[in-house]
């Protein structure tokens, strides 16, 4: 049996046009994904923690979602407010010391308001003390893979052990995305009304026309303007964090910038689709000469629109290949190579069985090693 290793290379022409540029920021710390694909957009420091500032409160809010989820809270349950909640500073809810407000109130309050008093009192609430409900937070967010943080406070207030990182601030977001979509329409309120006060969500780009509907904004002097954002478009939809800008208006524009970007630039393709044949294979001592080869799954991939040309395909595979062959066997790999990115493998597979051959075929396969002996004998080889 001759064996050689096939490798056929094949173009992804009429696809894309250039290769993509890298978008700039001058955010100090940026991440964006498409939510769909977890396929990474742009990525800036993202692993660097840094002072989150306000942003943090959506770790407070993924307790607070989870007490409910579990059935430790419920939305109508209400907690009383503490001296330390009304008299903290900051952004406020502007809850009263003594008053009992219900969950449902200072959820909207911690979302749509920012309010750090109405943080306080769900930690405190929930865990006694801010302290307690803080070393929560850190022992929560290790167990979800969240490496990069740390909290000393329910509230994102200034303090050299409350950090995060951009990848961490995402993760979250996509977390209360996907985990807890029954609270997740608070994000997008626009405004919020407590004891006759009427405050708009800090979200600049709520009711800008681009599927924005969350999530977090930040600010404090050592972390600068922040946002962690989310948008849908046409069934996709994108997460980002935004970190370190200088101002509330580089901040709405850069975060819009990057959002119009995100949707413009990039687009799903379907590259290739399942059970369709993309190769034969030579078959040894098989009843049949060939088998033909197919993916079990279509390639779908989001592709940056500027450099689909620069995509390209090959596979590899053994051929001859011995027969038996069951249908569905993998017989080799596609591999596609999108610039920027590693390289992605999936498996070929058979489309069809075939049977190992009988006497006949054996015979024939015989007289084709003898002929190439001869042939390589007389030629000197």
């Amino acid at each position: 049996m001759i064996l050689r290793f096939f490798i056929a290379v094949c173009a992804l022409t009429g696809l894309l046009l250039q290769p993509a540029l890298a978008l700039e920021t001058t955010a100090r710390s940026a991440l964006v994904i498409d939510y769909n694909t977890g396929t990474v957009l742009l990525s800036k420091n993202a692993d660097v923690p840094m002072p989150p500032a306000s942003m943090s409160k959506l770790m407070t809010l993924n307790l607070i979602f989870e007490a409910l989820d579990d059935g430790r809270l419920s939305m109508d349950d209400t907690f009383r407010v503490s001296a330390k909640a009304s008299q903290k500073g900051g952004s406020k809810m502007f809850v009263r010391e003594g008053a009992r407000v219900r969950i449902e109130d200072l959820i909207r309050g911690v979302i749509v308001q920012s309010g750090n008093d109405a943080c306080i009192v769900l930690a405190e609430g929930l865990s006694g003390t801010e302290a307690e409900f803080a070393k929560r937070m850190t022992q929560r967010a290790l167990e979800l893979g969240m490496t990069t943080s740390n909290f000393v406070n329910a509230t994102g207030w200034p303090d050299p052990g409350q950090e995060m990182s951009a990848a961490d601030l995402v993760f979250l977001a996509t977390r209360l995305i996907e985990k807890f979509p029954q609270y997740y329409g608070f994000f997008s309120e626009e405004s919020f009304t407590w004891e006759n006060i009427v405050q708009n969500n800090r979200n600049p780009l709520l009711g800008l026309g681009i599927g924005a509907d969350g999530l977090k904004t930040g600010h404090t002097e050592e972390a600068g303007y922040g946002l962690v954002g989310s948008a849908v478009r046409d069934g996709r939809r994108i997460i980002f964090m935004i970190g370190g800008l200088d101002s509330a208006l580089a901040r709405s524009t850069e975060a819009e910038r990057i959002a119009r970007w995100a949707f413009r630039e990039f687009e799903m393709k379907t590259l290739f689709k399942a059970d369709e044949p993309v190769d034969s294979a030579n078959v040894w001592l098989g009843a049949t000469k060939s088998v033909e080869m197919a993916l079990t799954n279509d390639i779908e991939l989001l592709l940056p629109l500027e450099s689909l040309n620069e995509i390209t395909a090959h596979y590899t595979y053994i051929d001859p290949i011995e027969a038996p062959i069951r249908a569905g066997q993998k017989l080799g790999e596609l591999i596609i190579a999108v610039p920027g990115s590693d390289p992605m493998h999936f498996p070929l597979s058979a489309l069809t069985s075939v049977e190992a051959g009988g006497f006949s075929e054996r015979i024939s396969a015989a007289a084709d090693i003898l002929l190439r002996r001869i042939r390589t004998a007389t030629s000197g080889g």
